[in-house]
């Protein structure tokens, strides 16, 4: 196996380049889309996270060229599922949804049968995520990392071939930068660190980022509980 293998090598390069990493809204994407040696190095980089018993619990769809318009007719069946009042505008903007980037690539959380936790192979999803997100940076390309309703919609996972072991993780849109993007809030460490000692008081931010609003959110989550 020619790769190499590196554990404890500093490299600040690294650091300052994830304190500076940021998505792009797909406003400011031109049409530019990765080359087909790009999208390999992109997907490798990606897969190359934390995988407790190396399971591999995830997999990607890529759509690029006219798949991404093909994928349109499936988009707008589900959608008229979601709403059956949709206009035929509303319909069209939808269909159009993966046309927003030149390259869409969905990452897919698939459950799989092992004795580890199944909680860690969706966290190994979420890394392979945030792998992606860095990966297309490094390559001088945009990415914004999204789910939308079409990740829960099952008339849109049926027909794309989605089973119940399997959970959209993320859905990336990817390509050049016309422009850069603003900044954004970052949080507030002294809010949510805590250094232990017997007695502290745990450090968990509620006050600060919990939104009152709203109650826990739903899990989600396809093939777990389900009846």
């Amino acid at each position: 196996m020619d790769e190499r293998n590196l554990a404890g090598v500093k490299n600040l390069d690294v650091i300052d380049y994830l304190q500076s990493r940021r998505s792009l809204s797909v406003k400011y994407m031109d049409d530019v889309a990765p080359s087909d040696d790009e999208i390999e190095t992109l997907l490798k980089t990606a897969a190359r996270v934390p995988d407790h018993g190396k399971l591999f619990p995830w997999y990607f769809i890529v759509f690029k060229g006219s798949a991404r318009a093909e994928v349109g007719t499936i988009l707008r069946e589900a959608y008229r599922h979601e709403d059956p009042d949709a206009s035929a505008a509303k319909l069209d903007l939808e269909a159009d949804r993966f046309m927003r980037a030149p390259l869409v690539v969905m990452v897919v959380s698939r459950m799989r049968h092992g004795k580890h936790p199944l909680w860690e192979q969706f966290l190994s999803a979420g890394a392979l995520c945030q792998n992606m997100s860095i990966a297309a940076n490094a390559l001088g390309y945009g990415s914004n990392w999204l789910t939308e309703w079409y990740s829960y919609s099952p008339v849109f996972r049926d027909q794309l071939g989605l089973d119940a072991r399997d959970n959209i993780a993320g859905v990336f849109y990817i390509g050049k930068p016309s422009a850069q993007p603003d900044g954004r809030d970052r949080p507030d460490l002294a809010k949510i660190v805590t250094h232990w000692h017997e007695g502290v008081t745990l450090n968990k931010g509620d006050a600060a980022y919990d939104q009152d609003k709203y109650d826990l959110p739903a899990a989600k989550i396809f093939g777990v509980g389900d009846d």
